[in-house]
């Protein structure tokens, strides 16, 4: 884990107010895994006091990028900053995905701004096993396919893709994915992540997902993320350090 500052190269609009930073920082690149987060001061200033945690979206060489929409002043001040200006992070945290058990196609489930851990993920994966991305949306502007691979898209309202929400897409592809080995990875909103849960369980797939949860510290310090394990019911495991990802069996969505 580091505290550095890294220059910021490019902000990148790559949808409908979701926005890409591209990071120069060597010394971060060459120790991060996919599905870990940074957490960043987005100010020098008092506030916004706490730092943002963000899902690492790639890593290309020395470089690595960040993606993220505008949810408030945070954010905002984050979108706008000056190109060559350092942005002040905290990492890697966390524990990413497991990417090398045994399975044949990697199939990756996200849901709006869920997408964002998985360039990397794809990118980890392309030249080892296959790749199904089915990815989800409340309308054709909440689909975010950014870097990703063969991809089945699905929008609430119909505008883009298959109509319905992603897991309904999978229940569409049962058959397809029943005639393989599969391992499911997953980030999304907290509904879809729920009834992704209840398809797994039904179906005994396979799954790792990313969850999301107000965090401060990001190491586990503050205990201000918890989450109920499954497998002991007094028992609350924390999201910055037990997670973000975890086994879908072992947790409540």
């Amino acid at each position: 884990m580091f505290i550095i500052n890294s220059p910021l190269e490019e902000i990148l609009e790559i949808n409908h107010h979701i926005y890409l930073l591209k990071i120069f920082s060597p010394e971060l690149t060459s120790v991060i895994k996919p599905g870990q987060f940074l957490n960043i001061r987005v100010s020098e200033r008092v506030f916004p006091l706490l730092r943002r945690p963000f899902s690492i979206c790639d890593v290309e060489g020395d470089h690595l990028f960040l993606m993220f929409n505008i949810m408030g002043e945070g954010t905002n001040i984050l979108a706008h900053k000056p190109i060559g200006s350092d942005i002040d992070i905290l990492g890697p945290l966390g524990n990413g995905f497991n990417l090398d058990s045994d399975y044949e196609t990697a199939v990756i489930v996200a849901g709006g701004l869920g997408a964002a851990p998985f360039p990397f993920v794809t990118r980890k994966l392309r030249e080892k096993k296959k790749i199904i991305s089915f990815i989800g949306g409340r309308t054709k502007d909440d689909v975010i396919t950014y870097n990703l691979v063969n991809v089945k898209e699905a929008s609430d309202d119909g505008s883009r893709g298959f109509k319905g929400n992603v897991v309904q897409l999978l229940e569409q592809n049962l058959k397809q994915l029943q005639s393989q080995k599969i391992k499911i990875f997953a980030c999304g909103p907290t509904a879809m992540l729920r009834a992704l849960k209840d398809f797994c369980l039904k179906n005994d797939f396979e799954c790792e997902v990313s969850t999301e949860c107000a965090m401060a510290c990001g190491f586990g310090i503050c205990q201000g993320c918890p989450i109920v394990s499954t497998t002991d019911k007094d028992k609350y495991l924390l999201v910055c350090k037990d997670g973000p990802v975890f086994n879908i069996k072992d947790v409540v969505i």
